[in-house]
């Protein structure tokens, strides 16, 4: 009897053996179906990127004015409001896209006078919107810089022409040459992060943003048409 029962419990184990080996097989099985199941949705995820059309900006203030910087030193400071309209589209047919940016930088001859940013907002799939940032500088000092930006004086009125006997021409003087562009740049990036499975599956996507503007005084408060001179490429 001793015998009988020492096999019966020999054959127990032996039974119970590959329920543990099951449940250790399901575990498993079931991390690495997950885990494929994740690089897939990432994979089909990364190829929708979104779509950033830069349109235009608008200046609605420009002054230039004498002041003073943090250390006394005396110089021109500019004072400055703008407004940048973007086109931001989502490709994605499963998923919404959370976005951000850096700071959206202005600079004029390797100087910041303004800046701003992307408020953070939620794009749903397959969808797009036009986005507003407010671009500001307030009192920058310049430091020898900011001739080219002070707006040009009116141009003094033509003399009246002296009478002249009959048949002599009549010389009508040349008007004064416009003043040349004031070039600027913008520079950016734009953060967008989707969120395909939880916190699992989380494809980013960096654009960086960078527009020459060429600003001329008599276009202040109209829309700078800024598209053709802007480059976006995926970091």
């Amino acid at each position: 009897m001793i015998e009988e029962e020492g096999l019966l419990d020999d054959g127990e184990r032996d039974r119970g053996l590959p329920r543990r080996c099951y449940v250790l097989a399901f575990i498993v099985g079931f991390f690495i179906l997950f885990g494929l199941f994740s690089l897939i949705l990432y994979g089909a995820a990364k190829p929708q990127k979104p779509k950033i059309t830069v349109k235009s900006i608008t200046f609605e203030t420009l002054k230039v004015q004498a002041g003073q910087d943090a250390g006394g030193v005396g110089t021109d400071m500019i004072t400055m409001n703008a407004t940048l309209r973007m086109l931001y589209r989502n490709t994605g047919t499963f998923f919404g896209v959370h976005v951000t940016s850096t700071p959206i930088d202005l600079s004029f001859s390797q100087m910041k006078i303004g800046s701003g940013s992307i408020k953070k907002f939620y794009q749903s799939r397959k969808s797009q919107r036009t986005v507003l940032v407010h671009i500001t500088g307030e009192k920058i000092p310049l430091y020898g810089s900011g001739a080219t930006l002070i707006p040009p004086a009116p141009p003094a009125p033509l003399p009246k022409p002296k009478k002249k006997k009959k048949g002599a021409p009549v010389v009508i003087p040349d008007p004064p040459a416009p003043p040349a562009p004031v070039p600027m740049r913008l520079s950016f990036i734009v953060r967008s992060r989707a969120y395909v499975l939880g916190k699992l599956v989380k494809p980013k996507f960096l654009k960086k943003i960078e527009c020459d503007i060429n600003f001329e005084h008599k276009n202040l408060n109209k829309h700078i048409a800024i598209t053709k001179n802007c480059t976006v490429t995926t970091v």
